[in-house]
């Protein structure tokens, strides 16, 4: 669940994020019927979610339970992480949760106008064949987008910017720009910033009539691939069924990513799940990344919007549970923090639960040092060769 933390890490203060709380600060939000709209009403529901132990995990985490999050018994095992890696991006929440964490330091840009080095831009003007670029700074992509798509269309000019984490994101219309040239633009950039250590380039497609535009789903990411083995470059090794769903195969530079399968919001990705789950073979493993979460609610401080969305996966959790077998594993889990009531629109420093069905029963999840563990965990349940960093609930 992209982005769905439970509480403010224990070194969330290095990152300004102490005291933030994506599930916590939302639940209180529904509460107090802050969250009440078209969409839904009254204290946040998420009845699949509990009976999984997302309350106790979020108990374990803060020490609170936030409010509708009834902690009475749970049929299964529940626990909370925090993150080893020094970033609180996508890739590092990932990879960790893989098994990899990541040690080193990411290149970040710095908050001035203009953030990217002359350098840089020079380059990628002359080698993608540009006239220049537009943005240039720190920006929410909706924001950006609404602001200079204008000047975009009329002047061929793409739309550059980066935020809190290492990234360079390139945003253009898929009618006047083209969808393909924006795919090579990017192409182009990721190899020229390889020097500055930035972990994605990231297409922005965008469509619609002047001042109406609206993102695509074409977005497309462009990673440096992890620093070792992660848990899918193990199962491909052993010789496992793997399939991902959504931009697990972009987050992890497409190795080990097995068969991919792609869907446009948080439901049409769970009918990929259910589908890719119908067609796993005895063995394999299923990676899913459900992102509206942070990308549409998070991102853009939408509390409503983002408990509207929890609501509606727990929903389609009923689906999905029944069609576990016996032996079967299933890791509910985050990457990071993204609390649509803190400060800002970037991610937060956050724990992340880990709600497990399946395995063994007797041993409790608990509190984890390291997002590693879940890897480490689904190594030892697949039987294949144990990741190099975590250690198996």
């Amino acid at each position: 669940m992209d982005s769905v933390g439970i509480g403010s890490a224990p070194d969330a203060s290095a990152y300004g994020d102490a005291g933030a709380d994506t599930v916590g600060h939302i639940a209180e939000a529904c509460a107090r019927g802050d969250c009440d709209n078209g969409l839904r009403r009254g204290a946040l529901q998420v009845r699949n979610l509990v009976k999984l132990g997302l309350g106790k995990a979020c108990h374990l985490a803060t020490g609170r339970v936030p409010p509708g999050l009834d902690v009475g018994d749970t049929e299964w095992r529940h626990g909370c992480a925090a993150e080893l890696s020094r970033g609180k991006d996508t890739p590092s929440g990932h990879w960790e949760l893989a098994g990899v964490p990541v040690r080193f330091d990411w290149g970040y840009f710095p908050h001035t106008v203009p953030c990217f080095p002359q350098q840089l831009v020079a380059r990628l003007c002359a080698e993608a064949r540009l006239p220049g670029i537009l943005g240039d700074c720190h920006a929410s992509g909706t924001e950006i987008v609404a602001r200079l798509g204008d000047e975009h269309v009329e002047t061929g000019k793409p739309i550059c910017y980066t935020s809190a984490d290492s990234v360079f994101q390139i945003a253009a219309h898929e009618g006047s720009f083209g969808l393909d040239r924006l795919y090579s633009v990017c192409q182009v950039a990721r190899e020229i910033l390889e020097p500055y250590n930035i972990g994605r380039v990231i297409a922005r497609p965008f469509r619609g009539p002047a001042s109406e535009y609206a993102r695509t789903p074409n977005r497309k990411d462009y990673s440096v691939p992890p620093p070792d083995r992660t848990i899918l470059d193990l199962a491909t090794s052993a010789g496992r069924d793997v399939i991902t769903i959504g931009k697990i195969g972009d987050i992890f530079a497409h190795r080990g990513t097995g068969r991919i399968l792609k869907g446009d919001g948080n439901d049409a990705l769970f009918d990929r799940t259910l589908e890719g789950l119908g067609s796993l073979k005895d063995g394999g493993l299923l990676f899913a990344n459900f992102i509206d979460f942070d990308s549409i609610y998070g991102h853009r401080r939408d509390v409503a919007g983002y408990a509207a969305a929890l609501e509606q996966f727990d929903r389609r959790l009923e689906e999905l549970l029944p069609r576990l077998r016996v032996d079967d594993l299933l890791v509910v889990t985050a990457d990071h923090g993204c609390d649509p009531t803190w400060k800002g629109t970037d991610h937060t420093r956050e724990q992340v639960p880990v709600l497990v069905v399946g395995g063994e029963q007797s041993r409790e999840v608990g509190a984890r040092s390291s997002f590693a563990d879940v890897g480490a965990s689904v190594a030892a349940h697949l039987d294949i060769e144990p990741t190099t960093s975590g250690r198996a609930f």
